[in-house]
């Protein structure tokens, strides 16, 4: 008997396997559909030797210490700050646009207050900022708009960001400075062994069972356990009663190169032409050295494993039905990405397996308390004297 069954080895489901077996001494099981723990984070060995992230590059970012402290128990870290080139007009410029973006663009020499000055005179009155295209116009005007967000959104979503809720592109700055990173959080670098190896670290705790290649609906009638945490698609769980939610997916052409470096940067974006969105160069990331170097093109596509909920009004709608009858499903509790239908980061779906960690230990805190109460009242009741009620005043 389990106390606990798992669905899904990716961030969501490990932490709250690694807490609740080595924190609270609970016997769980943890399955996963594909051939390996780490869900997207996955990252592996080559043929060549060159580690590699299956599912695209993955960035570790976080101002949370908390988050950061619980990782740092099962990998090393290498400081790494993510930096990103985007193809505009023949160019490689900055991205997020900065001061150095708009110079290099324009052949100007603008200072941080003058760029201000220009954003200020190109940005365009919005009353109320609703749509992903709303937040850039707002901010930078239409013709960088189209030059950096229009079409790369158009590629990645499959839809105008005219279409989209604001959160897409509002995840993106604009700075009036120099500084070129991606992030500017306080915690920023990659697990110096990979994702994979730290994966391993954190469910390598003897009360932890592991069982991959395994669709959780093939063996639920066979496995004897208390109560299930569920990190896959929550339309799934519940065989689409509403209809399904809809998701971006993403497919990626792996590519080794026999030269010792590619790209000028981690990262390219290309919003305007080619059918791929980003080019990424591995060893950028990891900073592992090798003869040759790997790379992947990603492809947005309608279909395939789901990546990215999308953000519009009717979905979130949609998402409502689902997390009303998840609420109210006893003994199974629903976390991470695909559970929740949001655009998580790493660090935030950590965050909320070990906020639910916390509720867990409280709820059973609580069942403990009222179970003992209820020991010593009905223990009282036998002993009926030792319930009489003092009618002098005294307790």
């Amino acid at each position: 008997m389990f106390d606990y069954l798992i669905v899904g080895a990716g961030f969501a489901g490990s932490v709250l396997a690694e807490r609740l077996a080595t924190r609270s001494n609970k016997k769980v099981l943890i399955i996963d559909k594909r051939s390996h723990i780490a869900g997207n984070a996955y990252d592996h060995y080559n043929e060549e030797g060159i580690l590699v992230h299956k599912y695209g590059p993955h960035i570790f970012h976080t101002n949370s210490k908390d988050v950061f402290d619980y990782l740092s128990q099962f990998t090393e870290w290498r400081s790494y700050e993510h930096r990103v080139l985007a193809s505009v007009d023949g160019q490689l410029v900055p991205m997020p646009i900065n001061l150095d973006t708009i110079n290099k663009l324009y052949g100007l020499n603008l200072t941080s207050f003058q760029l201000e000055e220009f954003f200020e005179s190109v940005a365009e009155k919005v009353p109320e900022i609703k749509t992903s295209e709303d937040v850039v116009v707002s901010k930078v005007g239409r013709e960088l708009y189209e030059k950096f967000f229009k079409y790369y959104t158009r590629k990645q979503w499959g839809m105008d960001p005219s279409e989209l809720d604001k959160s897409v592109t509002s995840r993106v700055p604009t700075r009036t400075n120099r500084d070129d990173r991606y992030f500017t959080d306080t915690f920023q670098a990659m697990p110096l062994h990979g994702y994979t190896k730290m994966f391993e670290n954190m469910l390598s705790h003897p009360n932890i069972k592991v069982m991959l290649n395994t669709d959780y609906k093939e063996i639920i009638n066979e496995i004897q356990y208390k109560e299930m945490i569920f990190t896959g698609p929550v339309d799934e769980y519940f065989d689409y009663k509403f209809g399904k939610l809809p998701y971006r997916s993403l497919e990626f052409k792996h590519e080794t190169l026999n030269t010792e470096s590619f790209l000028p940067a981690a990262v390219v974006n290309y919003p305007n032409e080619h059918a791929y969105t980003r080019v990424t160069e591995f060893k950028m990331l990891t900073g592992q050295k090798h003869s040759k170097t790997s790379v992947v093109y990603e492809f947005p596509r309608a279909e395939g494993d789901p990546y990215y909920p999308v953000p519009k009004p009717e979905n979130a709608e949609l998402y409502n039905k689902y997390k009303k009858i998840a609420d109210q499903t006893p003994g199974v509790h629903f976390v991470g990405r695909l559970a929740t239908y949001k655009y998580y980061n790493m660090d935030q779906v950590v965050a909320q397996a070990l906020t639910l960690y916390k509720k867990l230990t409280e709820k059973v805190e609580e069942d403990k308390t009222i179970a003992e109460i209820e020991k010593i009242v009905k223990g009282k009741s036998l002993n009926g004297s030792a319930i009489k009620i003092s009618t002098n005043g005294s307790h």
